[in-house]
């Protein structure tokens, strides 16, 4: 079969692999249809996480085509979306409906432990717990974002802590970015600072009812609150100067809500100035199963909107042109599709 395999450094070969076999009686094999290029891609692609060669890809929706003898839930010809982080399925922490705090350790498609989702076939195990049969309203883009993405922006507006009417400041305006200001503003922000240096994205941000920040953040953000400093503050990006400025922007005994990827290198916490000011830092991966719950009927009935965050699609065959789109981080290009098969 085809994988995508990032080789080093903007390396990206589409390369013929072995076909995956069931991974135990209790897993599955999806026939993947569509794909998505994940900003935590990226990562590899730019080189801050040195894991080469590496099949990439953990945004997956598709079509069951095996499954083992212990599988209850799916059959082959479902549709499916597959969780981008995999548990056993069978512990207390799996229970929660969050992998990470699988006993077993959570494991993330496409780093290295499990298959790459940008492949024509991708092994799950656990099937009964890492896929979701998908219902007809829900289309392969929403789909996709139900993965990850807005699992990610959810659960890092849930663990701000936004007040009713509250000011947040989303840092960052790739598609986790945006999904975080769609998901704070329906949690009750009362607004929403979205932060980004490509005005374009700032504009699709304002497009859902933010406010667009253009400047020097920390004085945008007490400007914005008569010096105050923001309730909360979502990092979508991590890099040691989106924390810096998370710090300097939430007020005394607010909460950062850090959901972007920091690279390998140690940032310098200040916790001084936290404990001084009563901070809560909180730092998450979705619990991308337990999200459904919430986020399948808001999407199915249109009560959060997941339009305009996919803005391309490219063909598996062309995924070195994908990336190199996505690694551009422009004001037209936020979010890839990979078609896989029709």
């Amino acid at each position: 079969m085809r994988s995508v395999i990032v080789h080093g450094p903007g390396q990206v070969g589409v390369d013929t692999v072995p076909d995956p076999v069931l991974p135990g009686p209790d897993g599955a094999i999806v026939a993947v249809g569509s794909a998505a290029i994940c900003g935590s891609d990226l990562h590899f692609y730019d080189g801050d996480l040195p894991l080469f060669p590496v099949a990439v890809g953990h945004e997956v929706v598709g079509t069951v085509v095996e499954v083992g003898p212990d599988v209850r839930r799916t059959r082959p010809g479902d549709r499916v979306l597959v969780a981008s982080v995999a548990g056993c399925g069978h512990c207390v922490g799996c229970a929660s409906g969050d992998p990470v705090t699988c006993l077993s350790g959570g494991k993330v498609f496409g780093a290295g432990e499990l298959g790459g989702g940008q492949s024509d076939l991708l092994a799950v195990p656990a099937a009964d717990f890492q896929l979701l049969p998908l219902p007809e309203a829900i289309d392969d883009e929403a789909a996709l974002l139900l993965t990850d993405n807005l699992g990610t922006g959810w659960a890092g507006a849930q663990r701000a802590d936004i007040p009713p009417g509250g000011t947040v400041v989303v840092l960052g305006l790739g598609a986790v970015g945006l999904c975080a200001v769609r998901s704070a503003l329906l949690l009750g922000a009362g607004q929403v600072l979205a932060v980004d240096p490509v005005a374009g994205r700032r504009e699709r941000a304002a497009a859902s009812g933010a406010t667009p920040v253009d400047g020097p953040t920390v004085e945008a953000v007490l400007e914005a609150t008569g010096g105050r400093g923001a309730d909360a503050v979502i990092d979508a990006v991590a890099t040691n100067g989106s924390m810096d400025d998370a710090f300097a922007a939430v007020r005394a005994g607010g909460t950062i809500s850090v959901i972007g990827i920091h690279d390998l290198e140690p940032y310098p916490l200040p916790l001084l100035m936290g404990v001084f000011r009563s901070i809560t830092l909180r730092m998450t991966t979705a619990p991308v199963h337990r999200s459904w719950t919430d986020l399948v009927p808001l999407v199915q009935h249109g009560r959060l909107d997941t339009s305009g965050i996919f803005t391309h699609a490219f063909d598996l065959d062309d995924a070195a042109a994908a990336y190199a789109a996505v690694a551009a981080r422009s004001a037209d290009c936020v979010k890839v599709r990979l078609r896989v098969s029709d």
